[in-house]
């Protein structure tokens, strides 16, 4: 059965608060509970001397949330009459609320999946994997006095990100020219292929080897 205390902010109150507290704890038991933070809530300030239960009381939920807020506290008073009794009447409703003050509560099923929900929301979504491309490149140099291993050396030096080199091998096209075949493998949204060649391998300084490039097999991984 729920225990009702009024007026904690005056003397009968905390007269009744010190007498139920004899040979108590806390107030529902030999562990901190929401009952102990709603009244804790309305009491104003540590009892006297007068009231020795409940400043025992006072002092070890002081000493249980000050475990829970570390940081410090510069303290609050309020002044006057009226305020304090409009502050302790304000503090029990307001630990009413069980999703504003679980401070020390039971956990149940229903926060327990709440919290997992939360916890999911946070996590960033799998980015989806991109496709990728395997491609087969013929590349042509500008005549048979050209260095296929210095133009090799060109083609490889381009880095992109989603783009990784594969095999090669020389394939010899007549008049003792050879072009230059090369495997390469993209990240089909980070590169595109046609601007690979365009924009990197056919413009300066590459294309001081390289006269043209031609794409000889396209296949998606």
């Amino acid at each position: 059965m729920a225990v009702t205390f009024s007026d904690l902010h005056t003397e009968e109150g905390l007269k009744s608060l010190n007498e139920f507290l004899s040979g108590k704890t806390y107030i529902s038991g030999d562990q901190l509970t929401k009952d102990d933070i709603k009244v804790y809530g309305a009491v104003s300030e540590k009892p006297s001397g007068s009231f020795p239960n409940a400043a025992t009381w006072y002092d070890a939920v002081s000493s249980k949330l000050a475990a829970s807020f570390p940081g410090k506290a510069q303290g609050v008073k309020f002044s006057g009459s009226a305020a304090s009794a409009a502050a302790a009447p304000a503090a029990a409703p307001a630990a009413e609320d069980d999703d504003d003050l679980d401070l020390f509560g039971d956990e149940t099923e229903e926060d327990k999946k709440a919290a997992e929900e939360r916890e999911a929301s946070k996590k960033p979504a799998k980015k989806k994997e991109s496709g990728k491309s395997s491609i087969l490149l013929d590349v042509k140099p500008w005549d048979d006095e050209t260095d296929m291993k210095k133009l090799e050396e060109a083609v490889r030096s381009v880095e992109i990100e989603g783009l990784t080199w594969g095999a090669s091998k020389l394939v010899a096209v007549g008049y003792g020219i050879k072009k230059l075949q090369i495997m390469l493998t993209i990240i089909d949204d980070l590169v595109s292929v046609d601007d690979l060649i365009e924009e990197k391998l056919t413009v300066e300084p590459i294309n001081e080897y390289v006269q043209s490039c031609d794409i000889v097999a396209f296949n998606k991984i």
